[in-house]
């Protein structure tokens, strides 16, 4: 097979200069036609703005895909009430790791979009909502927020345009719920986070009862490039349907692990192609392609493309992107096991489906991953899960169920080992003969082909 060579396969535009010194500094994004997108939206009339932003075809890249040009639209006008942003920067699932690098190390470009925003919806206050445990992304933002200040691109009469705009960075208490967007405001009125019953939605009644945009870190990051480079620059990469570019996290046991920026649509074995593929002596065994809250996929699809509705088709979601990459020496049951265990653990009990149902997919699965299960417990390991699966109060349950659907159907055979043979076994601890049978040895206490 020929691999595209990287420059083929990368489009850097949010990460262009992530490895400059002092890439963070106002400076520094100046150098890279920084907040030249805000001049140019200052010119446009609000409206226009966000028909062009929706005519781009940018859809949020916080997991939904949802368009974002359509959610800025959904804000009512002329009605006398308060208009907010609320930026969701609670970036806290298994494997989801783009947002935070983005604003250590390019927090500016956030900034920009945020203005940019803001001035589509008419807003005069935005909020983002980091994660407490990141504080040397929020000391980033903060002084990133303070050189804004000090440039006049935030505040009072920003560029002599007229328009006003205060932005507060809040850090969350670390709570994963709080990543629901109703959650989230929840939590930034100061209640316990916990998703709110709709209707009504946060664009007619948000923070503080009044209507509000939430977005996705780089949802809103990407839109300075587009005023830079017009709609049509943006709509000549990725698919009609999943246009732009988007940052691809790739993690587990890879040779090369990191953010890489490409168009929708990119295939992993093309990421591979240019990372150095799994780790030396190593093949994949399963993946996952937005994170540990879709349904994971197999060897068989390193060709699909990565975008919204390619990997719909396949079966998963594309999610966030977190491409986690698991190889053979790892265990199935013990991955989803884990996973489930983070989400009974950060369920936050408002809804029965989610909180009783979390609670006994973790018993089972320790039950099986010890040995102690019987063949009627995967049944009922699919028949908990479905009735998780969109009977939850919001998408956590559905994120918790994913794992366990698509497990069962990719790797049955290795949950039935578990029953058959009395545990894991990956498990060193145990007899050689399995091992042995597979052509597996034992190394160190870890399986290795």
């Amino acid at each position: 097979m020929t691999v595209d060579s990287p420059e083929k396969v990368l489009t850097p535009v949010l990460s262009a200069f992530w490895d400059q010194p002092n890439s963070w500094t106002l400076e520094t994004y100046r150098r890279h036609e920084g907040y030249e997108g805000l001049r140019k939206a200052l010119a446009m009339r609000p409206d226009d703005l966000i028909a062009l932003v929706k005519d781009s075809g940018l859809r949020g890249r916080g997991g939904a895909g949802f368009p974002t040009g359509m959610k800025w639209q959904f804000i009512p006008q002329g009605d006398d009430k308060p208009h907010y942003l609320v930026v969701n920067a609670d970036e806290s699932e298994p494997g989801t790791c783009k947002d935070i690098p983005l604003m250590f190390a390019n927090p500016h470009a956030l900034i920009e979009g945020i203005v940019i925003a803001c001035y589509a919806i008419r807003s005069h206050h935005a909020f983002i909502y980091v994660r407490g445990e990141v504080v040397p992304v929020l000391r980033r933002l903060h002084h990133a927020v303070a050189e804004a200040y000090r440039a006049g691109y935030l505040g009072k009469n920003i560029q002599e345009s007229g328009f006003d705009l205060e932005l507060t960075v809040h850090a969350g208490a670390g709570a994963y719920i709080c990543g629901e967007e109703t959650a989230l405001l929840d939590s930034l009125e100061g209640r316990r986070g916990q998703p709110r019953l709709r209707p009504p939605f946060p664009a007619v009644a948000g923070l503080y009862a009044c209507p509000t945009v939430v977005n996705n870190v780089e949802s809103i990051a990407s839109v300075p490039s587009i005023l830079t480079q017009g709609k049509e620059w943006f709509r000549s990469m990725g698919s009609e349907k999943s246009p732009g570019f988007t940052l691809y996290s790739l993690s587990g046991h890879v040779a090369g692990p990191g953010q890489y920026e490409a168009p929708l649509g990119v295939t992993l074995r093309q990421l591979f192609g240019i990372s150095g593929g799994m780790r030396p002596g190593h093949r994949l065994k399963f993946w996952t392609p937005g994170g540990s809250s879709t349904p994971l996929l197999t060897d068989e699809h390193l060709d699909i493309p990565l975008d919204y509705e390619g990997v719909s088709a396949a079966g998963s979601m594309l999610g966030t992107k977190a491409l986690q990459c698991f190889d053979e020496t790892t265990c199935v049951v013990r991955a989803v096991t884990r996973w489930t265990e983070f989400y009974a653990h950060e369920s936050c009990g408002k809804c029965t489906p989610c909180r009783e149902g979390t609670y006994w997919l973790v018993q089972m699965l320790r039950d099986i991953e010890a040995g102690k299960g019987k063949y009627e417990d995967l049944n009922k390991l699919n028949d908990i899960a479905d009735n998780i699966n969109g009977k939850s109060f919001c998408a956590l349950g559905d994120g918790a169920a994913s794992p366990i659907f698509s497990s069962l159907t990719y790797f049955r055979e290795e949950y039935e080992e578990h029953i058959t043979g009395r545990g894991c076994p990956f498990d060193p601890a145990r007899s050689t003969a399995w091992a042995d049978n597979n052509h597996f040895t034992t190394a160190q206490g870890v399986l290795a082909k």
